[in-house]
């Protein structure tokens, strides 16, 4: 490998032209031409050699994929800029993989979560727990889960009408236990 950038302009034209074609023999031609200088500034700027390798093989790689765009500019600087840009891009993703993350910030709890909470530990969590099963479990598809009363009712394998009385009867219940209370007069104990 050469430590010393090459001359020979047209050397280094007709070898991208070739790699341009799909030559890999071109590719190793220019490779061996300027790897070496290449290395050295790379060196120069990066003291970790894994990383100037790894930039390097970069480098060599996108000259291979876009040869074709080259447009005739002094190949040298083409290749330093390629370099340039690969370290860069490298550095900024070593220096964001070292950043500590931030701490998860816990989630607020969604609407649905308080009203399910205010249902399990209030008032009305007491009175759904007073409600017989068959209409708990008819309020609760439909208004919890949000089910239709048709879906309801092949869930629970009984008729619609019967879990439109059910989920009335449910209200009726709940609406007695919230207005009066427990411990109230009529209330529940």
């Amino acid at each position: 490998m050469r430590r010393e950038r090459p001359t020979g302009a047209g050397e280094d034209a007709a070898l991208l032209r070739a790699v341009a074609a799909g030559d890999a023999d071109a590719l190793a031609a220019l490779y061996d031409r300027h790897a070496g200088w290449l290395h050295a500034r790379l060196t120069r700027r990066c003291r970790d050699g894994e990383l100037v390798d790894e930039v390097l093989q970069d480098t060599f790689l996108t000259v291979w994929r876009s040869a074709g765009h080259h447009r005739g500019d002094e190949t040298g600087g083409w290749l330093w800029t390629l370099a340039g840009r690969r370290l860069a891009d490298a550095l900024r993703r070593q220096e964001r993989a070292a950043r500590p993350l931030p701490e998860p910030v816990p989630p607020a709890p969604s609407a649905e979560d308080r009203v399910l909470s205010g249902l399990a530990y209030g008032e009305a969590g007491e009175a759904l727990g007073q409600l017989p099963a068959e209409l708990g479990e008819v309020l609760r598809m439909t208004v919890v889960e949000g089910l239709s009363t048709r879906e309801t009712a092949r869930r629970l394998g009984i008729p619609e009408g019967t879990v439109k009385s059910r989920a009335l009867r449910a209200r009726r219940h709940l609406r007695t236990a919230l207005t009066t209370g427990p411990g109230t007069p009529g209330g529940t104990p």
